[in-house]
């Protein structure tokens, strides 16, 4: 049975009636082609789904009622965040959008040595609110009511001070003695993954990965693309840890 689900960045409560934001009413009444009277399921990244009946719609848009509330039991108890050197283009969308479907707590894009993609300014804030579309659509899919933060684009040795402290952190090593199968189990429940953009690492982006604390785990004994890497990394922790 298909869920017609939507994310609105409102405050959100039983009882209460609320006019739908341009992009929830567009995906509601003209995509789904939903009208009054339908029901349907609102959630704004607080954990909660919200039950809700259309009760006006228009061209100019459309309002509902919140009629119920439930909490989503669809996170991991594996806290993973996804340290990505920045990809290009649609590479870097699919990485967000399948990250996001597999649990992933939040991403932190980074720029590095090796980095094909530069962004700054404008050209990165339009970058950041797409993916955050992204990940949001993502979250409609898959259930999921609570949203991954997605931090600015920034360069690798800004952004290492400011990741979860506590937490394990893993790059990818081909030579490294463990792998995610034979680490250390108890207590794990905070991984950040550092993925390296297109061209990899630089030895000099990995001397600062290791300094921040990050240790080396092998993933298989086949080279993978960074849209690849990643995703194979996230379902391995969290079959490991996690709830897959």
């Amino acid at each position: 049975m298909r869920v017609n689900r939507a994310y609105v960045d409102v405050p959100l409560a039983v009882g209460t009636r609320i006019a739908l934001p341009e992009s929830a009413a567009a995906h509601l009444l003209r995509v789904l082609r939903l009208g009054v009277g339908d029901g349907c399921v609102l959630f704004n990244g607080d954990g909660n789904d919200y039950d809700a009946r259309i009760v006006a719609a228009d061209k100019r848009g459309g309002q509902v009622e919140v009629t119920g509330e439930r909490p989503v039991a669809s996170e991991s108890p594996l806290r993973i965040v996804l340290l990505q050197g920045i990809a290009r283009g649609e590479k870097m969308d699919w990485i967000v959008q399948k990250a996001t479907e597999l649990g992933v707590a939040g991403f932190v894009p980074v720029n590095s040595d090796r980095s094909e993609v530069r962004l700054d300014g404008e050209r990165a804030a339009r970058r950041l609110a797409h993916w955050r579309s992204v990940v949001v659509a993502a979250c409609e899919q898959s259930g999921r009511a609570s949203v991954p933060e997605v931090a600015s684009p920034q360069p690798l040795a800004a952004a290492l001070p400011h990741l979860p402290q506590g937490s394990l952190r893993l790059i990818l090593d081909p030579e490294a003695g463990d792998g995610i199968a034979t680490l250390p189990g108890p207590g794990v429940y905070s991984v950040v993954i550092a993925i390296g953009p297109e061209g990899g690492w630089s030895p000099r982006d990995r001397t600062v990965l290791v300094g921040a604390g990050f240790i080396g785990v092998r993933l298989g004994p086949r080279i993978l693309r960074t849209e690849t890497a990643g995703m194979a990394a996230i379902v391995a922790l969290q079959s490991r840890f996690g709830d897959l």
